[in-house]
């Protein structure tokens, strides 16, 4: 069971890094699903092997990557109302910003340790079965190191400004259902405040310490 959270961390830290480092937007808009997620993925694996500020787990140069590069590839107002779920909607537009920030937070807190351990893998993807009229897709791939091959997909859907990633899966398990089931019971126990609460201060103790 720790293996395969220590899997599923460093993984999901190189699915979510693998949507930024685009040179244009116009460009990502008229790229097909597939190819956009190969190139960047190739791009970023490059790109954290050799920064080793971010191998280290520096949370400054990790938000900055983030804000500035995988931000505007992913849908993540969509990712954060999946992962919600139902009580997305019940949500004031000042609880569901506070919800945004905080799951931002967390995600980047959580796998910014995971970031050193990207070293010798690399991708394999498979053809993309999809339709022209498609709106939504998935991108699968393996990821190959050592020992056996990780499954590591994307579902991504079609917007005006291109396509965006709004899920990923690694080892068979899709991060936002893991988190709905989650915040399904914290807001369960103490409503959505509870767990907006809860976010603010699991990401306050992770947050790194002063000198």
């Amino acid at each position: 069971m720790q293996r395969r959270q220590w899997i599923y961390r460093l993984l999901a830290t190189s699915a979510l890094l693998a949507s930024p480092l685009v040179a244009t937007q116009a460009f990502a808009a008229d790229e097909a699903p597939d190819v956009l997620v190969k190139r960047i993925s190739g791009e970023v694996m490059d790109a954290v092997k050799a920064d080793a500020a971010i191998q280290k787990g520096d949370i400054g140069r990790i938000v900055t990557l983030v804000d500035t590069k995988i931000m505007p590839n992913v849908n993540f107002s969509r990712m954060t109302s999946s992962a919600v779920g139902r009580h997305w909607r019940q949500a004031t537009p000042e609880q569901q910003k506070q919800l945004q920030d905080e799951f931002k937070i967390l995600l980047v807190r959580t796998y910014a340790g995971a970031l050193g351990e990207v070293k010798d893998q690399t991708l394999s993807f498979r053809p993309l079965r999809s339709r022209p009229e498609d709106t939504e897709v998935v991108v699968r791939s393996e990821v190959r190191g050592r020992g056996e091959p990780i499954q590591l997909d994307y579902r991504l859907e079609k917007t005006p400004q291109g396509w965006k990633i709004y899920d990923l899966n690694v080892l068979g398990v899709w991060l936002v259902e893991t988190y709905r089931t989650q915040f399904a019971q914290e807001i369960g126990a103490k409503g959505i405040d509870g767990l907006i609460a809860t976010l603010t201060q699991r990401n306050k103790a992770s947050a790194p310490k002063a000198g």
